[in-house]
């Protein structure tokens, strides 16, 4: 029997990267995906690989920075679905003018919405689902910078994953009551869309774009590991 045979996950930022390789890795293994992200697109292509591999795929769209949003698909998980199983909080974002000398306040608050604000808003909405059950697993993809403080990266986005592994930490103290449990994954570089976004872009050509498929890949079996494990961080 496939390992995740039944269950249902819920992965944000499932239409490229990370996101788009873990959703494809789960449903190999029997999961039914709901896929959320801003681009409708992207996520129905994912979807559309899950079902013509006989899987089963919901795209429901989002920007999860938006607390109607985020209601929305978690009304569709409980009332049409009717159960979670793992939540991957994969969903982030960077941007070039990410140093303090760049920053303002629009972009200050797109880093902390888009990389702390709207995970957290999508546990509140999977938490009451998976209490249901009294089961559940959340599964948050962070960064190294979650966990070492260091120029690259950006301030914001570091904080913003600093508190990522606090607020998981904080699942696990608090929800251990109703058998949910919390995880964190801290990879490094991931040769994904992200890099596009540094001050200095990596530029996309053919070959780059098969090595991104392949880093994506690789890094989503650390996604696996966690949803087959308990609690605590694990890096990549």
């Amino acid at each position: 029997m496939r390992r995740f045979e039944g269950k249902i996950v819920w992965v944000t930022g499932g239409g490229s990267g990370i996101g788009e390789a873990a959703a494809l890795a789960l449903a190999r293994e029997g999961a039914a995906l709901v896929l959320t992200g801003r681009r409708v697109a992207p996520l129905e292509e994912v979807a559309g690989k899950i079902r013509a591999a006989g899987g089963t795929a919901h795209v429901q769209p989002g920007d999860l920075t938006e607390p109607e949003d985020v209601r929305r698909v978690g009304a569709f998980i409980s009332d049409k679905i009717g159960r979670l199983d793992i939540l991957l909080n994969n969903a982030g974002i960077n941007i070039n003018d990410r140093h303090w000398d760049k920053l303002t306040p629009e972009n200050a608050s797109l880093m902390i919405n888009g990389n702390l604000a709207a995970a957290a808003q999508c546990v509140t909405v999977a938490l009451p689902i998976m209490r249901l059950r009294q089961d559940g697993l959340i599964i948050h993809t962070a960064s190294m910078a979650g966990r070492f403080i260091g120029g690259f990266p950006g301030p914001l986005y570091t904080a913003a994953k600093h508190g990522i592994v606090a607020m998981s930490h904080s699942i696990n103290m608090q929800e251990c009551v109703h058998g949910i449990r919390s995880c964190v994954f801290l990879p490094g570089e991931v040769a994904t869309a992200i890099l596009d976004k540094r001050p200095n872009p990596v530029r996309c050509t053919a070959s780059a774009t098969s090595s991104r498929t392949r880093s994506a890949a690789s890094t989503s079996s650390s996604t696996m590991r966690g949803s087959t494990s308990t609690t605590g961080i694990g890096t990549s």
